[in-house]
């Protein structure tokens, strides 16, 4: 089945990370075997081979630069200046990766429907799930077909200026997160407190001028309930949990998922462990020990689920090797790859077949259509 991951660092694992996601997944873990600078070493899950055998043929593909000011601990730029640079880069990743045939941007409707007309002879009745002769097959791509992606901003703090946005505009950016963790430029992420400011506002406003999509993950409560009062444009939360399963800020309270719910948003289920089980200790809880599984994950898509009363608000943001590995995920995901047995787990907990594609990727195509038509 076709599958769509909402959300993947991949131009940060590339540059800062240095991994060449065009080797193998084993290649890549093998390189790392001595590396100690980052928890994650050697333990990566994520490889263009292995998106392509999971069927992810389409993805959320992220830039991410941080600046912050001189009394933030947090690590991250200088200068917006030096942040934009760094965005500039990882787009300067994507375009080598589009010119040696690994990915296409997707960037309009009829880039959408072009990449999903390659993937299937019959996209809109594969697409809703109610044909009887849909082939899962025929949704898988071909080995070295292009992985299209949708670029997004995770943190506005790069654009340096509104100009800047309509540049990135211009250069395919077409969802934007106004903040990450922290006190940011436009908005309080996660672990802070604080509402938009009229930067931020400004921000929201250009964006729906330019018909972006608002990306309400990691915002913190204030910034969040701001952010929809002042924006009208389609939303997303493309990596986020439900707080009532793990109590922290970066997870959506049950009232926040109504208003997203209101707001025809879909909700990408993260699959960093530590937002999948309560009392989780970075660096000493081990998914082993806690039972992190995939089935953990559906616990939290069918929390939203019944929140909602459908399936409709639900899709996949997995942020694997989001600053996290093996260490840090369900045991049962070994790789991106893994992602393809989800349909399985999800009709095993009662999901109809035209639930478990919208889940799937039926629920993201909707709300992109949307916000492309």
């Amino acid at each position: 089945m076709l599958i769509v991951d909402a959300h993947l660092d991949l131009a940060m694992n590339a540059l800062e990370w240095n991994r060449d996601f065009a080797r193998s997944i084993d290649e890549i873990r093998q390189r790392e075997r001595e590396l100690t600078d980052k928890p994650d070493r050697g333990r990566g899950t994520v490889s263009f081979g292995e998106m392509r055998r999971g069927g992810v043929s389409l993805c959320v593909a992220t830039q991410i630069a941080r600046y912050v000011a001189p009394e933030n601990p947090l690590p991250g730029w200088h200068s917006p200046e030096q942040a934009w640079a760094m965005t500039q880069g990882q787009l300067a990743w994507y375009r080598a990766m589009e010119e040696r045939g690994e990915l296409v941007q997707i960037r309009d409707l009829e880039g959408l429907e072009k990449h999903l007309a390659g993937l299937s002879p019959d996209r809109d009745g594969n697409v809703s799930g109610t044909r009887p002769s849909y082939q899962e097959s025929s949704w898988l791509p071909t080995p070295g077909g292009r992985i299209g992606y949708v670029l997004s901003l995770e943190g506005a703090d790069s654009i340096v200026t509104l100009g800047h946005l309509e540049r990135a505009y211009a250069d395919g950016l077409r969802a934007v997160g106004p903040a990450h963790y922290g006190p940011g430029v436009y908005a309080y992420g996660t672990a802070s407190c604080g509402g938009l400011g009229v930067r931020g506002r400004e921000l929201l406003r250009e964006m729906e001028r330019l018909g972006m999509i608002l990306d309400v993950t990691h915002l913190c409560d204030d910034s969040f309930h701001e952010a929809l009062d002042h924006f009208h444009g389609r939303i997303w939360a493309s990596h986020s949990n439900c707080r009532a399963l793990v109590p922290h800020d970066r997870q959506f309270t049950d009232d926040q998922l109504r208003e997203l719910i209101q707001r025809d948003a879909v909700i990408g289920a993260a699959f960093d462990a530590w937002m999948l089980v309560p009392g989780w200790v970075r660096g000493t809880t081990t998914p082993d020990a806690v039972g992190v599984t995939l089935d953990t994950v559906i616990d939290h898509v069918d929390h939203v689920c019944q929140i909602a009363g459908n399936a409709r608000h639900c899709m996949i943001g997995s942020d694997l090797d989001g600053a996290f590995g093996r260490e840090q995920g369900p045991t049962d995901v070994e790789t991106i790859a893994d992602l393809a047995r989800l349909p399985a787990h999800l009709a095993a907990r009662g999901y109809s077949e035209e639930e478990v594609r919208g889940i799937a990727h039926g629920n993201f195509l909707r709300v992109l259509r949307g916000a492309w038509g």
